[in-house]
């Protein structure tokens, strides 16, 4: 029997519902979304999928709630939330329904999970504490979703479910963005990989176009490689590498004298015709041709 219905709690909604039902959406277009504490409702058959609700979790019957004793936990112990359990049961389907190619599908299904998934789930069961993200804990995905739940003085009978469909569309395409991001660096390792196999012991990388390259660079213990060159629309740029996603230090900054100049100044400052402008900070320089960013790349290698 195919789902004719999608069923979660009504009243005040919470990410790790609204999250799921933005997976379950686009897997089921055609099933009615029912929020409800109606126990007729919330008794499992096979046209339903229940989240979130039910005081039960069973895959095969197709409910997936978190709030009961004991609770359904991962491999490590730590807690789902429907979110959690939706995308386990659920998240390799959706990632085939956005054509995510069948060979990346488990790593992408991993990698969001862990990334994206994984946090909804510990906040919603308060195994981490909104804190957590200092000054941003406003401005985390559950509490920008919660901004979208209707102001306490609306009164309207419909608030809280005019809110949630309203806040359907803006979910899924936090969702669907950074599914692409994944399943794009997926594509990008093999083209960085190859990349730095033909760079050999040059400490130059050179690619075809601006992609991700961390994770690769990681992969191959490339870390004699200090500078990335590539082409940008007609001109051609270096970057620096940062060491970590998490600073802004480099494994090796442009030269010091390149610094906030651009067109004659830094020609002359760094004998390359062509240059063009390097950042004051020093992560990037810009040329308009590969043999004048090459030349800069030569330059900034011996000076590093």
């Amino acid at each position: 029997m195919s789902i004719a219905y999608l069923v979660t709690h009504s009243g005040g909604f919470h990410a790790d519902e609204l999250l799921s039902s933005a997976i379950l959406t686009r897997l089921f277009p055609d099933a009615e979304l029912r929020r409800t504490r109606d126990r007729q409702w919330l008794t499992p058959a096979p046209d339903k999928i229940i989240y979130d609700v039910g005081g039960a979790y069973d895959s095969e019957a197709q409910i997936f709630d978190h709030h009961q004793r004991p609770s359904p936990l991962r491999e490590d112990g730590q807690p789902y939330s429907s979110f959690g359990l939706i995308w386990a049961q659920y998240g390799r389907d959706y990632l085939a329904a956005l054509s995510v190619p069948a060979q990346d599908i488990d790593a992408v299904h991993t990698k969001f999970d862990s990334k994206f998934v994984l946090p909804i789930d510990l906040l919603d069961n308060g195994a981490i504490e909104p804190s957590v993200a200092g000054p941003l804990s406003g401005l985390t995905l559950p509490a920008l979703l919660g901004s979208l739940k209707p102001v306490f003085d609306d009164t309207s009978p419909t608030a809280d479910d005019d809110a949630f469909v309203a806040a359907l569309p803006i979910v899924s395409t936090f969702i669907e963005a950074q599914i692409r991001n994944m399943t794009a660096k997926a594509r990008a390792q093999s083209i960085v990989l190859d990349a730095i196999a033909a760079a050999g012991s040059s400490a130059i990388l050179e690619l075809p176009m601006g992609m991700p390259y961390a994770a690769a660079l990681d992969q191959a213990g490339a870390d004699h490689i200090l500078f990335v060159v590539c082409p940008r629309g007609e001109e051609w740029t270096i970057g620096g590498i940062k060491l970590s996603k998490d600073t802004f230090e480099q494994r090796a900054d442009l030269p010091a004298a390149w610094a906030g100049l651009t067109n004659e100044a830094l020609e002359d400052a760094c004998g390359v015709k062509g240059a063009k402008f390097c950042h004051n900070a020093r992560f990037i320089a810009v040329a308009d041709s590969r043999d004048a960013i090459m030349q800069m790349a030569a330059i900034a290698v011996e000076m590093a």
